[in-house]
């Protein structure tokens, strides 16, 4: 899941100046499961909005707003609000603004900041464990993910900070390389805590990521 935070309103209203006529888009993913981009937070953006002089001419929480045919289907369903607008406010995450980016030429404004790829603990209690790295080391380290939990993302560990199983940047955190020891030691298989690991592969990814799937599938 996507997680992201909802700007300040002083921010929102500062990205939309000159912008009288709004049209919101929230999402019914990530965005809701995070009260950023709910129809609760559309409905709440929209009345603060209005109070502060905006004209709404539509909101809309797509399925998943950063489905781009979709988000091009529903403003062709309310073409004279898409006209209409002078700007268009999205609660989503980076991926949804950049979508309705495909479907208008006018101003698109973010409406969240993004932050992590998270899992989800409990109801609003998210936690980065993967970094969307393009090469899965899981298997080496017991499926607990040096990269993205320890905070100095070392490969081989763990370094000298570590204290009684916690990490020296954050004192309440488990360090990431306790956990894969522990975990390896439970699976009888510590050789790997001694393997030596070479530099990260950062170019396991070109940015921007693409991938086609059904052509990838059918050269197989």
């Amino acid at each position: 899941m996507i997680i992201s935070r909802q700007k300040p309103f002083e921010e929102l209203l500062e990205s939309l100046a000159g912008d009288k006529n709004v049209y919101i888009v929230g999402c019914g993913e990530c965005a809701t499961m995070t009260q950023t981009g709910g129809e609760d937070e559309v409905a709440d953006i929209k009345a603060r909005l209005e109070e502060a002089g905006k004209s709404i001419v539509a909101t809309d929480v797509a399925h998943s707003t950063c489905h781009e045919l979709d988000m091009k289907r529903i403003f062709r369903q309310k073409k004279a609000e898409a006209e209409s607008a002078d700007a268009f406010l999205v609660l989503s995450c980076g991926a949804g603004t950049q979508s309705v980016r495909e479907s208008t030429s006018k101003h698109v404004a973010p409406g969240t900041d993004t932050l992590f790829l998270g899992n989800i603990k409990r109801q609003m209690n998210f936690e980065e464990k993967c970094s969307l790295c393009g090469e899965c080391v899981l298997d080496e380290f017991g499926s607990i993910c040096p990269v993205t939990r320890c905070a100095k993302g070392l490969l081989n560990g763990p370094c000298g900070g570590t204290n009684q199983g916690k990490c020296e940047v954050d004192s309440e955190k488990d360090c990431a390389w306790v956990l894969i020891h522990n975990q390896l030691k439970s699976e009888d298989k510590l050789d790997k805590f001694m393997q030596i690991h070479g530099p990260k592969r950062w170019n396991a990814v070109a940015r921007p990521g693409r991938l086609d799937a059904k052509k990838e599938k059918g050269a197989a």
